[in-house]
Formats: C-alpha cells, sequence, structure tokens
C-alpha cells in the first residue's frame, strides 16, 4: 500500500504521520487489495479537516471527516474508511459470486409434464 500524507495550512510532524499510519493498518487489514491511499490533513480557524482518497482494484474510495481535534477527526476518518472497504469488499464478493453463475450454462429442462 503506498501512503501519502501531505498538509494543507498544516506541518506534518512525526507524530500525526505515524498516527495516520496506525489508524489506516486496520484498512488494510480488512482487505489485502488496496493500491494507493491519499490522506490530505488541513486547518480552517477552528475545523480541522481530514480527507483520504483510498485506490482499490477498480474503484476509487472517499471519505472526509471533520472535528476541532485532528486525531478525533483522524479516528473518525478511519472509521469511515473501514465501512468503505468492507462494503466494497462485499461487493467485489458478490459480484464475483453473480459472475461465475452467469458462466454455468444449465441443461435442458424440462416442465412437471416431462415437456
Amino acid at each position: 500500500m503506498n501512503l501519502t500524507v501531505t498538509g494543507h495550512h498544516l506541518e506534518i510532524t512525526p507524530a500525526i504521520r505515524d498516527y495516520v499510519v496506525l489508524k489506516l493498518e486496520r484498512v488494510t487489514r480488512h482487505f489485502d487489495h488496496v493500491i494507493d491511499v491519499g490522506v490530505v490533513l488541513s486547518i480552517d480557524r477552528l475545523v480541522r479537516k481530514v480527507e483520504a482518497n483510498v485506490h482499490i482494484r477498480g474503484r476509487d474510495l472517499h471519505a472526509e471527516a471533520v472535528d476541532p481535534d485532528m486525531y478525533a477527526a483522524i479516528d473518525a476518518l478511519a472509521d469511515k474508511l473501514d465501512r468503505l472497504v468492507l462494503k466494497a469488499k462485499e461487493k467485489s464478493l458478490a459480484d464475483r459470486h453473480d459472475a461465475s453463475a452467469a458462466k454455468r450454462v444449465p441443461g435442458r429442462w424440462t416442465n412437471a409434464t416431462g415437456q
């Protein structure tokens, strides 16, 4: 997983970077096919905003969280991303299941009268 952490009106300290990495490990624990994650941390007056774009095989996911505390915003973002990734994983498994069922060619069907 490639992780990019950037700051908008904010300097990314090693402590914040480590905290983001620690929280986003949960996402990769639930779904192995995460290719790229881009996280943007920004400050606008009294509001801390954290945005993340996650690129997984076949789709891109976006989540954002706003909170007066940066660490709380990172926690909320990790929770949202975890739910999104699990939902995408379930959808990809369901799509794969539907595709494998469509490949099967049923034999000749007869009705109850034998016709």
